[in-house]
């Protein structure tokens, strides 16, 4: 992968491939000691109170909300953050750390057999977090509504548009507002729905809030099917790179209607369109 992607971090599909991958690997056990080998890794709570509190505590359940990975614990919750360059992976319990690993967890066999293992936050640009907290709201209770859910109805989508007068790309990537998306779903969402990046949030009619709901749910689903998208040297065997429609195709055809695909910077963030399919809209 290209030092273009270097910037990015996993959206909802990566890490919700993330995390179903390690389900099975990981609930059930339990944490019998932990190895925190660079202290700022962790956000909450100190690092003496954290290798403290952590032991012994069995893993009941693995999940994902936003961008968070939330292993429930039998007593408080594990989340984990992996910003821009954050992985976790399943090693052998004989596995020798390597340079960039920040936090390893090792975790008792299965209640169905099978060896101890370790469980391994590695994290080459030490901006992923980790917090330990009897109080979930502290980490999630910001968050917007999940795309996916099905409380999450075109209806309220609208409403939601209706009342902020701002563009539609920055408010999709503010996790308050929705969680989960980043740059590559919301290109591509918008791509689909027909809608330019910069268009106010809350012009958009109620049939063009349905298109862009039903948009962002299918590139969703798309990139949890194809497990997500390649989207750094980090994250791997991701499939939806192959699919992209805008984003990283600056100067290529759309494939909807042949117009020369654009780039433009939004919010900070470089940002693909196609200026025929996406015309702005009064």
């Amino acid at each position: 992968m290209g030092a273009g992607y270097s910037h990015l971090m996993p959206e909802l599909p990566e890490v919700e491939t993330i995390v179903r991958n390690l389900r099975p690997a990981v609930v059930g056990r339990t944490i019998l000691a932990a190895d925190l080998r660079w202290e700022r890794t962790l956000a909450a709570p100190t690092p003496a109170l954290f290798l403290q509190r952590v032991r012994g505590r069995r893993i009941e359940a693995l999940t994902r909300r936003g961008k968070y990975i939330r292993f429930h614990l039998d007593r408080g919750s594990l989340f984990v953050h992996l910003r821009m360059s954050g992985d976790l992976c399943i090693k052998r319990a004989d596995y020798a750390p390597q340079k960039h690993d920040r936090l390893l967890l090792a975790l008792s066999p299965l209640p169905t057999g099978g060896g101890e293992v370790l469980l391994v936050f590695q994290d080459a640009r030490k901006f992923g977090r980790v917090r330990l907290t009897e109080n979930p709201a502290e980490v999630i209770g910001h968050l917007g509504p999940e795309p996916l859910d099905e409380a999450f109805t075109p209806h309220v989508f609208y409403r939601m548009l209706q009342s902020h007068r701002g563009a539609l790309k920055p408010l999709l990537l503010n996790q308050r507002f929705l969680a989960g998306l980043g740059n590559i779903y919301t290109d591509e969402a918008l791509h689909m729905a027909g809608l330019h990046p910069l268009q106010p949030a809350n012009s958009l009619s109620e049939e063009q809030a349905h298109s862009l709901w039903n948009a962002i749910r299918q590139v969703l689903r798309k990139g949890i099917q194809l497990n997500g998208a390649t989207i750094d040297w980090v994250y791997r065997g991701g499939g939806f790179q192959n699919h992209f429609a805008v984003y990283r195709r600056k100067g290529q055809p759309c494939p909807r209607c042949g117009e020369t695909i654009r780039r433009i910077i939004v919010a900070q963030r470089g940002t693909y369109f196609c200026p025929s399919c996406q015309a702005p809209r009064r």
